[in-house]
């Protein structure tokens, strides 16, 4: 196990030459962080993870068993990434054509969750607080506070920032039943309602 002063990795991962990894991060067996990765405070990699060069992940990312990450994708603070989930980095790969400078850039926003074997075609951006069910194929763009489940995913209701469904009355307004924080929906998008 190799322990630095600011982030532990157990001894069988690998962190190439070239990235910086945050304080408090969590890098476990067999995942492999290659060159130019940027890595935020205490983020936590399960075992079998791969994040290609030049990825960028925010504060507290948990990136769940077996993921991978590839060029091009940015994840904001808080992120989720389910087990065996993966981005693709090319609409149209083929094994004969080099395509390296058609990596499309993807971001997710800022406390979304992506469920386990969900696939995010690259070039679609995932909106903050958005959730990904198990197994979506994520084609098209993602709104803020968005549930989307299926291949192709489809738009399926509203989620809170604790993750619970939100249940929108005649105005409006929905009250999560964890937080009891209130979000409003109007013109099909969410907002969280700040109290003043």
């Amino acid at each position: 196990m190799t322990t630095t002063n600011d982030y532990f990795a157990h001894e069988t991962a690998v962190i190439d030459d070239g990235c910086e990894i945050g304080k408090g991060t969590k890098i476990w067996h067999f995942t492999h962080i290659m060159s130019g990765c940027k890595v935020g405070e205490n983020c936590n990699f399960g075992q079998n993870v791969v994040v290609s060069p030049g990825v960028v992940l925010g504060r507290n990312v948990k990136v769940q068993n077996n993921v991978s990450i590839y060029t091009g994708v940015i994840c904001e603070d808080d992120v989720f990434l389910g087990p065996s989930m993966v981005f693709t980095n090319v609409i149209n790969p083929r094994s004969a054509v080099n395509r390296k400078a058609e990596y499309a850039k993807t971001i997710v926003g800022r406390g979304a969750s992506i469920g386990a074997n969900a696939t995010i075609v690259c070039g679609n951006d995932i909106g903050e607080f958005a959730f990904i069910g198990a197994g979506a194929v994520v084609t098209k763009e993602v709104p803020a506070y968005a549930l989307v489940v299926g291949n192709p995913a489809r738009h399926v209701g509203w989620m809170s920032e604790y993750g619970h469904r939100l249940k929108f009355d005649d105005n409006g307004i929905a009250i999560c039943p964890e937080s009891g924080e209130k979000y409003q929906l109007e013109n099909n998008r969410v907002q969280k309602l700040i109290e003043k």
